[in-house]
């Protein structure tokens, strides 16, 4: 049974207020919001620059996407396994070791521009996150609602999200800055300058490591070479039983399949932005604004992630009528945007497309943190993430040969139509959930 606020499964959770849950909760909302901020802030400091950085480095635009595609298969092939594992040994464990990997992808990134080893250090990002991949998300749920009993987690799951998205605007600024602030001192030590804005990353990174280790608690759950054997011994069988559990509930189904569209639609749109705003811009500044447009992408997302409890509030917290209603909105933003011809309106559609976007996180992970049981959690967190990168992926592909066949425009709208049959999917599910079925 989904217990979602929908009205399904359990007692009906009450409403959320920061004044009144417990001090632990509050603490506990403090030290995950921080924690989610310096991750994304190390992330940050190299997304705006990853690309200058790869063709400063001799590489052509057929590698460049040859190293993302590393990424983005090691990261399919290992999220569900990982997502298992943190369920067996603990969250905390898994956690740290995908600092480590990104620790390593940074290093090995800052040590050559040869392609093999750049692929070795695209494949360590994608084992960082599929590590990543429903770890301390769970841990921070399940310590949350042992701290504030049947309190509706979803505002608190923004307020985390809304720190993730300012780590990431922030780190992007910086990240953009650094390399135009040090390139006297990078020229003096023979270094790219983009080699900056990584070397900084290494070092928040590292500030993450040492954080997790002391502000986040966990029981602790045995961790011997025995017990992790049997750990990954036993992924078979949670990874088929997380199957299973989502093949044998039509609502769990229906919200998947409407997150894999969600993806299909919107995340052409989150890469192909800049060569479709670019020509807008004149050239003399247009790389500048392009790295601007990222900063304020990430800050309305931050903005959209603080609004999304007082829209769950609008829709009396029903979290499949408030994604319903988000992603139709998506649509047709979604639509305007590919239909814009000048930059300002492109930017002001842009504003609200991130906005929307991001509030439509939290009421999709209410509803699924409602379905599952705590020792299913990550690996169901796992398969959701896996899903959406494969509906990620098919969306690229799809939009990269419509575009290529007629246009940006025609992509991004046949996009929108997907985003409204996820919508169509959710308000079934908002009425699965309403008659109390699963």
């Amino acid at each position: 049974m989904c217990g979602t606020g929908d009205g399904l499964g359990m007692a009906r959770e009450t409403e959320f207020t920061y004044d009144t849950v417990t001090p632990a909760a509050r603490r506990h909302i403090r030290v995950f919001q921080l924690h989610q901020f310096l991750d994304r802030f190390a992330m940050g400091l190299t997304v705006a620059v990853v690309a200058l950085a790869l063709t400063d480095r001799g590489m052509d635009l057929f590698q460049i996407s040859l190293l993302f595609g590393v990424y983005s298969l090691t990261t399919m092939a290992m999220e569900l396994p990982f997502g298992g594992l943190a369920d067996r040994i603990g969250r905390k464990p898994v956690f740290l070791a995908a600092v480590v990997a990104s620790l390593m992808s940074l290093a090995l990134f800052l040590s050559s521009s040869n392609f093999a080893v750049l692929a070795a250090s695209f494949g360590c990002i994608g084992f960082g996150r599929a590590l990543r991949s429903g770890t301390l998300d769970a841990w921070f749920v399940e310590t949350f609602r042992a701290a504030a009993p049947q309190v509706d987690v979803q505002p608190a799951l923004a307020m985390a999200q809304w720190a993730n998205a300012m780590g990431l605007a922030l780190g992007a600024v910086l990240g953009g800055l650094l390399p135009d602030l040090m390139r006297a001192t990078g020229a003096g030590f023979g270094i790219s300058i983009y080699d900056v804005s990584y070397a900084a990353s290494f070092a928040v990174m590292l500030i993450v490591l040492v954080y997790t280790m002391l502000a986040i608690h966990e029981a602790p759950r045995p961790l011997s070479a025995r017990a992790l054997g049997q750990g990954i011994g036993s992924l078979p069988s949670v990874m088929a039983e997380a199957g299973l559990l989502a093949v044998r509930h039509p609502s769990l189904s229906m919200l998947l399949a409407a997150l894999a569209l969600f993806l299909m639609a919107t995340n052409p749109v989150e890469v192909i932005w800049p060569t479709y705003a670019k020509p807008m811009l004149d050239a003399g500044y247009a790389n500048s604004m392009i790295g601007g447009l990222t900063a304020v992408y990430f800050f309305s997302v931050a903005f959209g992630a603080s609004l999304a409890a007082r829209i769950s509030r609008l829709f009396k917290r029903r979290h499949a009528v408030t994604l319903a209603a988000l992603f139709t909105a998506l649509a047709a933003v979604q639509l305007a945007l590919a239909l814009q011809g000048d930059i300002v309106g492109f930017v002001v559609v842009f504003v609200a497309f991130a906005i929307l976007l991001s509030a439509s996180e939290t009421p999709a992970s209410s509803i699924l943190h409602g379905c599952v049981e705590d020792r299913q959690r990550s690996t169901l967190l796992s398969l959701r993430s896996l899903i959406q990168q494969l509906g990620a992926a098919v969306g690229l592909v799809l939009a990269g040969a419509i575009a290529e066949g007629s246009s940006t425009t025609v992509a991004w709208s046949v996009g929108a139509v997907c985003l409204l049959v996820a919508a169509v999917l959710c308000v079934v599910l908002a009425r699965r959930l309403a008659a109390g079925t699963r």
